[in-house]
């Protein structure tokens, strides 16, 4: 063979072989062949007693129901019924002993996240109900008008 061959080729296979020591440097010698064969998955057995001790900030809506019933009834019956409280009302990990009452965030930024109107004719978000926030009542909050709560009636 000609050199114009053997050289490309040789750099392929040292870029190959770099990749392959790097690899084997880089990954932890458990990672993902334990307890499920050699099956790879993202998962190492030296790290359980780790994420055992992570200690988790959110609760779901079911903690929420127990002691607001009301809300959680209308949350659930409303359009929002995807979102979990604590995307308004902030992490519940330590309610109601500290602090015994959350943070509601009722700022405007909070709901143009999702109602910001996105041209997205391929995607669901386009389906969301959408403003221009530079035109739509620029100089108020949303729930001044929208309850969150309820979001197919106006006002509160």
């Amino acid at each position: 063979m000609k050199n114009h061959v053997y050289r490309p080729f040789i750099v392929v296979v040292v870029v190959i072989a770099l990749i392959l020591v790097a690899r084997y440097l880089y990954v932890p010698k458990d990672f993902g062949i334990y307890e499920r064969g050699f099956m790879y998955g993202y998962h190492r057995k030296s790290n359980e007693a780790e994420w055992e001790a992570f200690k988790v900030k959110f609760r779901t809506k079911e903690y929420c129901k127990d002691c607001h019933p009301d809300k959680y009834e209308a949350n659930m019956s409303g359009k929002h019924h995807v979102i979990q409280c604590e995307n308004c009302h902030g992490v519940a990990i330590d309610h109601p002993e500290n602090p015994p009452k959350l943070t509601i965030d009722r700022s405007r930024s909070l709901c143009i996240r999702c109602h910001a109107k996105l041209p997205y004719p391929t995607s669901k978000r386009g389906d969301l109900p959408g403003i221009n926030p530079e035109e739509h009542n620029t100089d108020m909050e949303c729930v001044t008008c929208h309850n969150p709560h309820k979001p197919d009636m106006e006002g509160w």
